[in-house]
């Protein structure tokens, strides 16, 4: 049995350049969502979102796989970020003020079925605080700017900065939805300085 890496499948989405900003059309995915509010650093409710998140993501994979013989490599955690103020972002970073949409893409054969029967299996396993606030949907992000940051989170500021006041103008594009944010690393065991996260902000053409 393959097992599929869409990380490798979809190189353009998940392997942009670090050195220079680039335009791509992400299409219309399914993942899994929570929503919440605060630092990610200190949130429970953060925490709580991460632990729901994961156990009903591993869970959907072995469904697939002793279901439907179809296997594949969890996606990584992705984020969508946004403040009433959006200088939060790339100057103050005030952590505390952000809104999240942290998520995990889903293959499109994991059918509502198949969320529901691992959501329920979670449950009884472990029953994570967060878990009834997890959902499955489509998120169709379409045309985005695009960066590949190699570094501390807290050093996102700049290239932040450089994105939305210089490279999106420039070229002609207004900003058209959501912070996006793709871990491909793992905080708990990369050094700070090794981190990998894709940066992404959709956009669309000034008319």
């Amino acid at each position: 049995m393959t097992k599929i890496d869409f990380k490798k499948e979809w190189k353009h989405l998940y392997s942009p350049p670090k050195t220079k900003f680039t335009i791509v059309d992400a299409p219309k995915m399914q993942f899994l969502m929570v929503d919440g509010h605060g630092d990610p650093n200190t949130a429970q409710e953060y925490q709580d979102a991460i632990e729901a998140l994961y156990g009903v993501a591993y869970k959907m994979k072995f469904i697939s796989k002793k279901t439907l013989q179809k296997d594949y490599v969890v996606p990584p955690l992705e984020g969508l970020w946004w403040a009433e103020d959006m200088e939060t972002f790339s100057t103050a970073r005030d952590k505390s003020q952000w809104d999240w949409t942290m998520m995990i893409m889903a293959p499109d054969w994991i059918t509502a079925d198949i969320f529901a029967n691992a959501a329920e299996q979670v449950r009884t396993a472990k029953n994570p605080v967060a878990l009834d606030k997890v959902r499955l949907e489509h998120y169709h992000e379409g045309l985005s700017v695009q960066i590949m940051h190699i570094g501390s989170f807290d050093d996102e500021g700049p290239v932040l900065a450089e994105m939305h006041s210089e490279f999106i103008p420039e070229k002609g594009y207004l900003e058209n939805g959501k912070h996006h944010e793709i871990y491909l690393s793992d905080f708990r065991k990369v050094s700070p300085e090794k981190l990998k996260t894709v940066l992404r902000q959709p956009v669309r053409k000034v008319k």
